[in-house]
Protein backbone atom coordinates (compact mmCIF):
# COMPACT_ATOMS: atom_id res chain seq x y z
CA UNK A 1 0.00 0.00 0.00
CA UNK A 2 0.94 3.45 -1.17
CA UNK A 3 1.58 6.15 1.40
CA UNK A 4 -1.44 8.01 2.43
CA UNK A 5 0.98 11.48 2.57
CA UNK A 6 3.11 10.38 -0.64
CA UNK A 7 2.44 8.92 -4.33
CA UNK A 8 4.34 6.25 -6.05
CA UNK A 9 5.08 8.77 -8.50
CA UNK A 10 7.15 11.17 -6.43
CA UNK A 11 9.20 8.21 -4.32
CA UNK A 12 10.65 6.97 -7.45
CA UNK A 13 11.71 10.51 -8.23
CA UNK A 14 13.52 10.81 -4.95
CA UNK A 15 15.02 7.37 -6.13
CA UNK A 16 16.09 8.94 -9.13
CA UNK A 17 20.37 8.96 -8.70
CA UNK A 18 20.63 8.03 -5.17
CA UNK A 19 24.44 6.48 -4.94
CA UNK A 20 23.66 5.96 -1.07
CA UNK A 21 20.81 5.24 1.06
CA UNK A 22 21.45 6.45 4.77
CA UNK A 23 19.23 5.01 7.28
CA UNK A 24 18.39 5.87 10.91
CA UNK A 25 18.22 3.05 13.51
CA UNK A 26 15.49 3.76 15.87
CA UNK A 27 12.40 4.04 14.70
CA UNK A 28 13.54 3.55 11.35
CA UNK A 29 15.26 -0.58 10.97
CA UNK A 30 14.54 -1.29 14.56
CA UNK A 31 10.75 -0.60 15.51
CA UNK A 32 12.68 0.25 19.50
CA UNK A 33 11.09 3.49 20.13
CA UNK A 34 8.53 2.00 21.93
CA UNK A 35 10.34 0.22 24.43
CA UNK A 36 13.51 2.93 24.64
CA UNK A 37 10.97 6.02 25.05
CA UNK A 38 9.01 3.93 27.55
CA UNK A 39 12.45 2.51 29.51
CA UNK A 40 13.47 5.83 29.30
CA UNK A 41 10.21 7.10 30.91
CA UNK A 42 11.00 4.76 33.54
CA UNK A 43 14.89 5.44 34.52
CA UNK A 44 14.18 9.50 34.35
CA UNK A 45 11.27 9.00 37.20
CA UNK A 46 13.09 6.56 39.20
CA UNK A 47 15.63 9.61 39.42
CA UNK A 48 12.92 11.58 40.28
CA UNK A 49 12.96 13.35 37.08
CA UNK A 50 9.39 13.24 36.26
CA UNK A 51 7.94 14.25 32.66
CA UNK A 52 4.90 12.86 31.04
CA UNK A 53 5.69 9.80 28.24
CA UNK A 54 4.86 12.74 25.42
CA UNK A 55 7.25 15.22 26.62
CA UNK A 56 9.65 12.64 26.33
CA UNK A 57 9.07 11.69 23.03
CA UNK A 58 8.84 15.17 21.96
CA UNK A 59 12.39 16.09 23.95
CA UNK A 60 14.45 12.80 23.29
CA UNK A 61 13.12 11.34 19.96
CA UNK A 62 16.22 10.83 18.07
CA UNK A 63 19.20 12.05 20.20
CA UNK A 64 22.14 10.67 21.63
CA UNK A 65 23.09 9.53 25.01
CA UNK A 66 25.10 12.91 25.15
CA UNK A 67 21.84 15.06 24.58
CA UNK A 68 19.65 12.62 27.02
CA UNK A 69 22.59 13.33 29.75
CA UNK A 70 22.96 16.71 29.42
CA UNK A 71 19.03 17.32 29.82
CA UNK A 72 19.42 15.19 33.00
CA UNK A 73 21.63 16.96 34.64
CA UNK A 74 19.95 20.32 33.92
CA UNK A 75 16.99 19.19 35.02
CA UNK A 76 18.44 17.53 38.47
CA UNK A 77 22.15 18.52 38.56
CA UNK A 78 22.57 16.46 41.90
CA UNK A 79 21.94 13.26 39.67
CA UNK A 80 25.22 10.97 38.47
CA UNK A 81 24.97 11.36 34.95
CA UNK A 82 26.89 7.77 34.94
CA UNK A 83 24.64 6.01 37.27
CA UNK A 84 21.43 7.23 35.32
CA UNK A 85 23.62 5.84 31.91
CA UNK A 86 24.18 2.79 33.88
CA UNK A 87 20.47 1.98 35.22
CA UNK A 88 18.88 3.00 31.79
CA UNK A 89 20.95 1.28 29.70
CA UNK A 90 20.54 -1.90 31.58
CA UNK A 91 16.84 -1.89 31.35
CA UNK A 92 16.75 -0.51 27.71
CA UNK A 93 18.92 -4.06 27.09
CA UNK A 94 17.06 -6.61 28.29
CA UNK A 95 14.33 -5.48 27.06
CA UNK A 96 15.42 -5.07 23.34
CA UNK A 97 17.21 -8.78 23.53
CA UNK A 98 14.41 -9.97 24.79
CA UNK A 99 11.67 -8.09 22.40
CA UNK A 100 12.95 -5.83 19.44
CA UNK A 101 11.99 -6.86 16.32
CA UNK A 102 13.01 -4.90 12.59
CA UNK A 103 10.56 -2.14 11.49
CA UNK A 104 7.72 -4.21 8.75
CA UNK A 105 9.08 -3.81 5.37
CA UNK A 106 12.15 -3.02 6.05
CA UNK A 107 14.05 -6.51 5.31
CA UNK A 108 12.26 -6.17 1.89
CA UNK A 109 13.86 -2.81 1.35
CA UNK A 110 17.39 -4.22 2.26
CA UNK A 111 16.43 -7.08 -0.33
CA UNK A 112 15.85 -4.25 -3.10
CA UNK A 113 18.76 -2.44 -2.19
CA UNK A 114 21.25 -5.47 -2.51
CA UNK A 115 19.60 -6.88 -5.67
CA UNK A 116 19.28 -3.36 -7.43
CA UNK A 117 23.35 -2.51 -5.98
CA UNK A 118 22.50 0.33 -4.08
CA UNK A 119 25.01 1.03 -1.36
CA UNK A 120 23.28 1.71 1.96
CA UNK A 121 24.21 2.36 5.72
CA UNK A 122 23.48 2.90 9.46
CA UNK A 123 23.46 6.82 10.72
CA UNK A 124 22.34 6.70 14.04
CA UNK A 125 22.49 8.99 17.62
CA UNK A 126 22.47 5.24 19.15
CA UNK A 127 26.11 4.19 20.36
CA UNK A 128 27.65 1.27 18.60
CA UNK A 129 26.90 -0.72 22.02
CA UNK A 130 23.38 -0.35 21.81
CA UNK A 131 23.51 -0.77 17.59
CA UNK A 132 25.15 -4.00 18.60
CA UNK A 133 23.06 -5.00 20.64
CA UNK A 134 19.51 -3.97 18.73
CA UNK A 135 21.65 -5.59 15.23
CA UNK A 136 22.29 -9.19 16.86
CA UNK A 137 18.45 -9.05 18.83
CA UNK A 138 17.24 -9.23 15.18
CA UNK A 139 19.71 -11.29 13.38
CA UNK A 140 20.75 -8.27 11.01
CA UNK A 141 23.94 -7.94 11.30
CA UNK A 142 25.64 -9.52 8.78
CA UNK A 143 23.07 -7.31 6.62
CA UNK A 144 24.24 -3.80 7.44
CA UNK A 145 28.75 -3.27 6.11
CA UNK A 146 28.51 0.16 7.22
CA UNK A 147 27.45 1.27 10.22
CA UNK A 148 27.91 5.14 11.61
CA UNK A 149 27.44 6.09 14.99
CA UNK A 150 27.07 9.65 17.03
CA UNK A 151 29.98 8.77 18.68
CA UNK A 152 32.27 9.61 15.72
CA UNK A 153 31.51 12.98 15.20
CA UNK A 154 31.57 16.15 17.61
CA UNK A 155 28.45 17.36 16.87
CA UNK A 156 25.46 15.04 16.67
CA UNK A 157 21.96 15.43 15.14
CA UNK A 158 20.18 17.96 13.99
CA UNK A 159 23.96 18.67 13.07
CA UNK A 160 25.12 17.79 9.81
CA UNK A 161 28.45 16.07 10.79
CA UNK A 162 27.45 12.25 11.25
CA UNK A 163 25.45 11.78 7.46
CA UNK A 164 28.40 14.27 5.63
CA UNK A 165 30.94 12.05 8.26
CA UNK A 166 29.15 8.65 6.44
CA UNK A 167 28.83 9.98 3.03
CA UNK A 168 32.86 10.82 3.17
CA UNK A 169 33.87 7.85 4.19
CA UNK A 170 31.76 5.93 1.59
CA UNK A 171 32.75 7.99 -0.95
CA UNK A 172 29.33 9.66 -1.94
CA UNK A 173 28.44 13.08 -2.66
CA UNK A 174 25.68 14.41 -0.21
CA UNK A 175 23.51 15.45 -2.92
CA UNK A 176 23.49 12.11 -3.97
CA UNK A 177 22.11 10.87 -0.61
CA UNK A 178 19.09 9.55 0.03
CA UNK A 179 18.12 9.68 4.45
CA UNK A 180 15.57 7.79 5.99
CA UNK A 181 14.85 9.41 9.28
CA UNK A 182 11.65 9.34 12.07
CA UNK A 183 13.19 12.38 14.35
CA UNK A 184 12.83 16.27 13.11
CA UNK A 185 16.59 16.45 14.61
CA UNK A 186 17.29 13.78 11.96
CA UNK A 187 15.28 15.97 8.67
CA UNK A 188 17.45 18.72 10.00
CA UNK A 189 20.22 16.98 9.85
CA UNK A 190 19.96 15.59 6.46
CA UNK A 191 18.66 18.96 4.71
CA UNK A 192 21.65 20.79 6.40
CA UNK A 193 24.04 18.04 5.19
CA UNK A 194 22.55 18.50 1.83
CA UNK A 195 20.99 15.37 1.46
CA UNK A 196 17.66 14.11 0.28
CA UNK A 197 15.25 13.12 3.32
CA UNK A 198 12.05 11.18 3.47
CA UNK A 199 10.28 11.36 7.07
CA UNK A 200 9.39 7.94 8.17
CA UNK A 201 6.24 7.61 10.39
CA UNK A 202 5.47 3.64 10.11
CA UNK A 203 7.37 2.92 13.97
CA UNK A 204 4.87 1.11 16.09
CA UNK A 205 5.55 4.56 18.66
CA UNK A 206 4.01 6.72 16.08
CA UNK A 207 0.73 4.71 16.79
CA UNK A 208 -1.97 7.54 17.41
CA UNK A 209 0.39 10.19 16.64
CA UNK A 210 1.18 9.39 12.33
CA UNK A 211 -0.60 12.46 11.31
CA UNK A 212 0.63 14.98 13.38
CA UNK A 213 4.25 13.86 13.41
CA UNK A 214 4.00 13.62 9.52
CA UNK A 215 3.73 17.56 9.66
CA UNK A 216 6.33 17.80 12.39
CA UNK A 217 8.74 16.01 9.98
CA UNK A 218 7.73 18.42 7.01
CA UNK A 219 8.19 21.33 8.77
CA UNK A 220 11.58 20.10 9.87
CA UNK A 221 12.14 19.89 5.62
CA UNK A 222 11.31 16.34 5.02
CA UNK A 223 11.13 16.17 0.71
CA UNK A 224 8.28 13.56 1.48
CA UNK A 225 6.80 11.10 4.48
CA UNK A 226 6.23 7.96 4.43
CA UNK A 227 4.04 5.80 6.39
CA UNK A 228 5.33 1.92 5.29
CA UNK A 229 8.57 1.08 2.95
CA UNK A 230 5.73 -0.67 0.71
CA UNK A 231 6.61 2.24 -2.43
CA UNK A 232 10.31 2.16 -1.75
CA UNK A 233 10.25 -2.04 -1.93
CA UNK A 234 7.62 -2.43 -4.10
CA UNK A 235 9.24 -2.88 -7.51
CA UNK A 236 10.05 -6.31 -9.08
CA UNK A 237 13.43 -6.92 -8.08
CA UNK A 238 15.65 -9.57 -10.32
CA UNK A 239 16.98 -12.42 -8.18
CA UNK A 240 20.49 -13.56 -7.68
CA UNK A 241 22.13 -9.93 -7.78
CA UNK A 242 22.45 -10.06 -3.98
CA UNK A 243 25.41 -8.14 -2.72
CA UNK A 244 26.16 -10.43 -0.22
CA UNK A 245 27.17 -7.27 2.74
CA UNK A 246 28.71 -8.48 5.46
CA UNK A 247 29.79 -6.67 8.87
CA UNK A 248 32.48 -7.88 11.46
CA UNK A 249 31.33 -9.80 14.49
CA UNK A 250 32.16 -7.01 16.78
CA UNK A 251 31.19 -3.29 15.88
CA UNK A 252 33.78 -1.33 16.28
CA UNK A 253 34.12 2.33 17.96
CA UNK A 254 36.60 4.33 16.03
CA UNK A 255 35.43 8.13 17.47
CA UNK A 256 37.12 10.30 14.65
CA UNK A 257 36.58 13.51 16.70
Amino acid sequence: MTSSHTSKDRVHDLLRDIDLVIFDFDGVVADSEVISLSTLHRALDDFGINMPLSAVRETFLGTSMTTILKHVESFKPSCSTKQFADHWQAMLFEQLTRDLTPVPGVVALLDRLQATRTPYCIGSSSSFKRLGVALDAMTLRDRFAHVFSAEQVNRGKPAPDLFLHAAQQLGTDPTSCLVIEDSPFGVRAAKAAGMRCAGFVGGAHMAGIRDDHAATLKCAGADLILDSFAALASKPLARGQALGNSVPDEIEERPTR
